[in-house]
């Protein structure tokens, strides 16, 4: 994969780029100096807030039969949950347990609405999307914890979600994407549930900023190297954690057992090189891979299909859903 970014990023993007009121009040947030830090906490909830209002997944929503929401049981508390069902959806679907992004700090249920709509109808199959706890008020391991305990539950009362237990993938964006394989970790580590797919969307897979992708994406293209560093240092809140697989996958000391895998990467993406060295792993330890690159993309750029319209972000979200489809068909490892 030597054309990993191309010259200017696709002039679709050009009014993703230009600043908003909503990025600058991010980007005013996101400060990683330890006093502004401290003071960011309020800023955060102001973003949360906004973000709930301003979802980037609002406009143009396909619809499904029907969305429910409840609560699962979780390690700290109830677990909130929106389940999606599709047009023409029967009993035992398969299903797709998904993470949101938002580095961890960030979004909730509305955030990827366009995209687990079109997911449940493209594939199809039922979408349980979980609300697990944020940071900074719930630092690691809470919200991969409670994403574990959801994704648990749903194979373990499948006639609840009317979903097939033998056909369940985990899969997620940025934050949600290092979440998704983290599941998957702990459910080889721990003795389940079984799992046939996982779909990480330009995933975090590591803490570390000294990447190729890091030097040439550090700033001008929404996501940026100081708010990765930002995002971390709430998340773990000790260098403790650094090299816990379960926060930094890439650290495992073995990726094998491990569902397929989807990896979306992007050009104009920080992340970019932690996905595709991820991707390679988990390849090279005997896991089937489906790795695509998209060399004039952002961050995040799947998620911006609804909304924006956004041609290259239906693109992935339709390999997502070829590749899930297939899984799905054949469950078998």
């Amino acid at each position: 994969m030597a054309y990993l970014r191309a010259e200017e990023p696709n002039p679709e993007l050009a009014p993703s780029l230009n600043p908003t009121p909503l990025g600058r009040l991010l980007w005013n947030a996101t400060a990683v100096d330890d006093d502004r830090m401290l003071r960011s906490r309020a800023r955060i909830k102001v973003v949360r807030a906004l973000r709930s209002v301003l979802s980037e997944e609002t406009e143009n929503l396909p619809t499904v039969d029907h969305v429910a929401e409840f609560a699962v049981p979780g390690p700290g508390r109830d677990v909130p949950v929106r389940v999606y069902v599709p047009d023409g959806g029967g009993e035992a679907a398969p299903c797709l347990v998904y993470f949101h992004g938002g580095g961890w700090v960030l979004g909730g249920l509305d955030s990827p609405e366009g995209t687990l709509r079109h997911l449940a109808n493209d594939v199809p199959c039922v979408v349980v999307s979980v609300g697990y706890r944020l940071a900074p008020e719930h630092p690691f391991p809470a919200g991969l914890e409670d994403c574990y305990a959801a994704t648990k539950y749903v194979a373990s009362n499948p006639g609840t979600f009317g979903v097939d237990p033998d056909r369940i993938a985990v899969g997620g964006r940025s934050a949600g994407g290092n979440l998704a394989t983290a599941v998957a970790l702990l459910a080889r580590d721990r003795g389940g549930p079984s799992l046939v797919h996982q779909v990480l969307d330009v995933p975090i897979t590591d803490r570390s900023f000294d990447t190729n992708s890091y030097s040439e994406n550090a700033t001008g293209y929404l996501l940026t190297r100081e708010k990765m560093i930002w995002f971390w240092r709430w998340y773990l809140q000790t260098e403790l954690h650094d090299t816990n697989p379960h926060a930094a996958p890439l650290q495992a000391n073995s990726l094998s057992d491990l569902p397929p895998a989807t990896v979306i990467t992007a050009g104009f993406d920080p992340l970019r090189d932690e996905g595709i060295a991820y991707a390679n792993r988990l390849e090279d330890e005997g896991v089937a891979v489906h790795l695509h690159n998209y060399p004039d993309m952002i961050h995040g750029f799947s998620g911006r299909a609804y909304g924006e319209g956004l041609s290259r972000g239906f693109e992935a979200l339709n390999k997502i859903g070829d590749h899930l489809r297939s899984a799905f068909a054949d469950p078998s490892p």
